[in-house]
């Protein structure tokens, strides 16, 4: 049994490291975390979190949230290796107002976009960015042409349940996590630690 099992872990390690052979190439990459599961903001974080262990510059815009109070924000607002905006108005639910929505938008794009041409930045986040293609609230071509210019070694992190198709046909990497149950459905209130 353990003859079997080492053949099979080499030749599992021989097909590995032929994949990271042919990995040549050094750049920035777009990552698009979709779905209707939970955790597609936190993976994000979660990726700052390793960036800033190597000593990468982040900045954070949030296109939807508007709470100042989140969990995230609290941990990272005083990194001085971290940007960060809280931009939204809420849900759109919340607001009501579909031209404070795309006025909001706008205010975000306007804050996100010029970290796209600054080289001294590592690691992009823009979080909740999705919905406002979704909701026509910003035009995603000029995003794209963005995304395509932006310096080399830049990575980006763009979160929301649905992706609009010009960024998925550009993106590097897109997760989707799937929503099997949430605790709010079976009456859990919404809780600082875990929702925000």
């Amino acid at each position: 049994m353990t003859d079997k099992h080492q053949q099979r872990m080499a030749a599992k390690k021989a097909v590995m490291d032929a994949k990271i052979a042919k990995a040549t190439e050094e750049r920035g990459i777009l990552i698009l975390m979709k779905g209707n599961g939970k955790g597609k903001s936190s993976s994000a974080f979660g990726t700052m979190a390793r960036s800033l262990g190597h000593g990468k510059r982040c900045a954070v815009v949030q296109f939807l949230k508007g709470r100042e109070e989140t969990g995230e924000l609290k941990f990272f607002r005083d990194h001085p290796m971290v940007d960060w905006h809280v931009m939204g108005d809420g849900f759109t639910w919340e607001t009501q107002n579909k031209e404070q929505d795309i006025a909001t938008a706008q205010k975000a794009w306007e804050t996100a976009r010029p970290y796209l041409s600054n080289p001294a930045y590592d690691l992009l986040i823009f979080d909740e960015m999705s919905y406002m293609f979704k909701y026509h609230y910003l035009d995603v071509e000029p995003v794209v042409e963005a995304l395509q210019q932006r310096p080399k070694h830049q990575n980006v992190i763009i979160t929301g349940r649905t992706m609009a198709t010009p960024l998925q046909e550009i993106a590097d990497t897109i997760s989707s996590v799937e929503d099997e149950r949430h605790a709010f459905r079976l009456g859990v209130k919404a809780q600082a630690g875990i929702e925000f």
